[in-house]
């Protein structure tokens, strides 16, 4: 998932600091201007926004000032290019607040948000700005613009109608203070989510309580034990690494639910950190706005700006695919409670049994074990594979950079250069989960790229996950699905870092919701392509490349489980877009309303959400709200663009460039199919979703 900035960041600590020793507000003098990490600390952060809110204020009232007849010469790119310290704070900022936080942060965060909420509304709530933005807009056709620019001046109109500039005072007043609320709300929802999986722990004591886990997932779990001051004991925590290895392979069955309950109840035990109010706070005030905006549902104010556009087409591919996956989920069901009943289980399968019966499924069908591919995939060599398959693809060469400033030590620096030699982008990875950084993965930037006075400035862009940490014995290595994640991530950091556009508000990843997956997810199918694991997927103790009889069990194997993965994740669409198409205001009973839902589309009791409300951070942290249906839509381009490659061969030069040309380096710059077809030459075939997942 594609990391967002928060707009609504934060500051704490007043605490008087000058200038010149405040390293946030003074040029970076770093390798290629990345932050001085090493030198930041939590009191330079209040003074540095304070001072970026009143640099961008002076910019915004030099532009209403100007006596001028607006252009897009003198109002719209001046806006674009204001506000840059604060921009910059604002993203060192946001992401330590989500990747190494603490309780210092975490209280500059509440502190600064209303500031910033405020900031932010005080400038596309202005009247006279936007009157020079309307004129602009209305004379748009007068204005010799190229296609970059005419989408820069379209979206920052659209930007300012959404964000009230039409609105009556007193209707402006009240956006206010919802998007203030709001935004504290949504700081808190976090913060709980964050506190509830930091909470949990499983210690064993008894060593057969850990029958049929792996032995590198035991040696974690006891590293775990030793870093907590308990040696000779074994931890399993919410954490992806250690929750799901501990569901698939434990026998245990009350260990397991223990584990899986814990984690499908975070921030609903009606405790200091519970989210169900907060939840159905953030939804009321969702359609609040929504209704002051001019629409009937939160849904149809989000799409509005999107390439789906009306929930109506939302819900018709979900429903399309959901066709297709009840049955074949319903399918899985049936041969896995086979086996619960040929080994005299006496029970029948439960959402905390799916795991480890489809891991026994498997061997039976495929004879493969998850734990039989993962000496193949270590981290290094993974992250490697990825490089080379962006090398082959596009030319580009990325190589570690030692001695730079980063924010913890398991962070790792990187230079990328094009294939004429030419720096592209710094490169920062964050693998490894710890206490003070949230759960899954995302990609963000350090730096946007744009060209301003003629001068090129490069992105500094990172990739973060929680992958499996290495052990005292063995390095990391990574599961399928966490080297699915490995590429998907570094496809969003190859939209980042190959941009080519001028202007930050359209450059890299700044394009509409349900079109930012498809670089990341197309990323994904070079993976575990045969040609591929040839050239990474090496034994780490012996350098054997995987053996071919591997790659035939992983690719028999490659649609398995998949009524599962669809349908636990089209739930959580389907939970996302109905809170959202709400469109009464009352107080909601959290776990009625996702009872309800999981009812009215027939969810089979073996599948919980992939996400409950009340730890779904895609929607209630992040801008994915009405939009964590993105994934599969995108899905329906990725799998039709790789086709093209499929069609003339998975390194093809001339496929490879057009995808770059068409898709990579243009951004947000042009409408999103527009750029879809210029690469493919014609619109997706949506059975090409089905086919990816093997549903049809």
């Amino acid at each position: 998932m594609k990391k967002l900035l928060v707009t609504s960041l934060t500051c704490l600590m007043m605490i008087s600091c000058n200038q010149k020793e405040n390293p946030l507000l003074s040029e970076f003098s770093t390798p290629f201007g990345v932050p001085p990490f090493e030198q930041i600390k939590p009191e330079h952060y209040l003074p540095a926004f304070e001072e970026g809110i009143r640099q961008h204020d002076a910019e915004i009232a030099a532009i209403i000032a100007n006596p001028e007849a607006p252009t897009f010469k003198n109002t719209i790119e001046p806006l674009e290019f204001s506000g840059m310290l604060l921009t910059q704070v604002n993203l060192i900022f946001s992401s330590l607040t989500e990747a190494e936080t603490n309780e210092e942060l975490q209280a500059i965060a509440k502190e600064i948000s209303p500031k910033l909420t405020e900031h932010y509304d005080n400038i596309s709530l202005n009247g006279e700005l936007f009157a020079r933005i309307k004129t602009v807009y209305e004379n748009r056709d007068k204005e010799n613009l190229d296609t970059e620019q005419m989408k820069v001046l379209e979206n920052h109109y659209k930007d300012f109608v959404r964000a009230g500039a039409l609105l009556s005072e007193e209707d402006k007043a009240t956006l206010r203070e919802i998007n203030k609320e709001l935004a504290m709300l949504s700081i808190q929802y976090g913060d709980n989510a964050l506190a509830e999986s930091n909470a949990f722990e499983l210690v064993i004591d008894n060593e057969t309580d850990l029958a049929g886990l792996p032995e590198a997932v035991v040696t974690a779990a006891a590293d775990e034990a030793a870093a907590r001051n308990k040696a000779g004991k074994w931890v399993f925590t919410l954490d992806a690494p250690s929750r799901i290895p501990f569901l698939q392979y434990a026998d245990n069955r009350n260990l397991r639910e223990k584990v899986y309950k814990a984690y499908i109840n975070k921030a609903d035990n009606d405790n200091e950190f519970d989210n169900k109010e907060i939840v159905s706070k953030m939804v009321n005030l969702r359609l609040k706005k929504a209704n002051l905006l001019g629409f009937n549902t939160y849904a149809d104010f989000a799409l509005d700006d999107r390439m789906a556009k009306t929930d109506a087409n939302v819900n018709d591919l979900i429903n399309r695919v959901w066709a297709y996956a009840i049955p074949r989920a319903k399918e899985e069901v049936a041969d896995m409670q086979k086996i619960i009943d040929a080994e005299g289980g006496g029970f029948k399968l439960a959402p905390w049994d799916w795991w480890y019966y489809a891991e026994k499924v498997r061997k039976a069908k495929y004879d493969l074990n998850e734990d039989e591919l993962k000496p193949y995939f270590s981290l290094d060599n993974v992250r490697e594979g990825a490089f080379m398959v962006a090398n082959k693809l596009y030319g580009i060469t990325i190589t570690e950079l030692k001695d730079m400033p980063v924010y913890h030590p398991d962070v790792r620096a990187f230079e990328v250069k094009d294939a004429d030699g030419k720096h592209l982008a710094v490169f920062y990875t964050d693998y490894f989960p710890r206490a003070g950084k949230r759960a899954g993965a995302w990609m963000y930037n350090f730096r946007e790229a744009y060209v301003q006075d003629g001068k090129e400035v490069r992105p500094i862009v990172y990739n973060v996950a929680n992958f499996t940490k290495p052990t005292a014995d063995t390095p990391s290595l990574l599961t399928i699905d966490e080297v699915q994640t490995l590429f998907h991530e570094f496809g969003h950091a190859l939209h980042g870092m190959l941009t080519r556009c001028h202007y930050p508000s359209v450059s890299g990843t700044s394009v509409a919701r349900d079109f930012v997956e498809l670089p990341s997810q197309i990323n994904e199918h070079w993976a575990t392509h045969p040609e591929v694991l040839k050239l990474y997927a090496k034994h780490y103790q012996t350098g054997e490349v995987i053996p071919d009889s591997l790659i035939a069990k992983m690719e028999a194997a490659s649609k398995f489980n998949q009524g599962f993965a669809t349908t636990e994740f089209l739930a959580a669409a389907i939970l996302d877009m109905r809170w959202h198409e709400i469109d009464e205001v009352e107080e909601y009973d959290v776990r009625q309303f996702e009872k309800e839902v999981a009812q009215s589309v027939g969810l089979i009791d073996e599948i919980t959400y992939r996400y409950r409300s009340t730890y779904f951070s895609h929607i209630f942290t992040n801008d994915y709200c009405a939009g964590y249906y993105s994934y599969i839509w995108a899905e329906v381009l990725d799998a039709d663009a790789f086709d093209a490659f499929k069609e003339h061969g998975i390194f093809d030069p001339a496929t490879a460039k057009a995808f770059r040309e068409n898709i990579l380096e243009k951004g947000g710059s042009e409408d999103p199919m527009k750029l879809y077809r210029q690469f493919r030459g014609a619109e997706p075939n949506p059975d090409a979703l089905l086919r990816n997942r093997g549903l049809k």
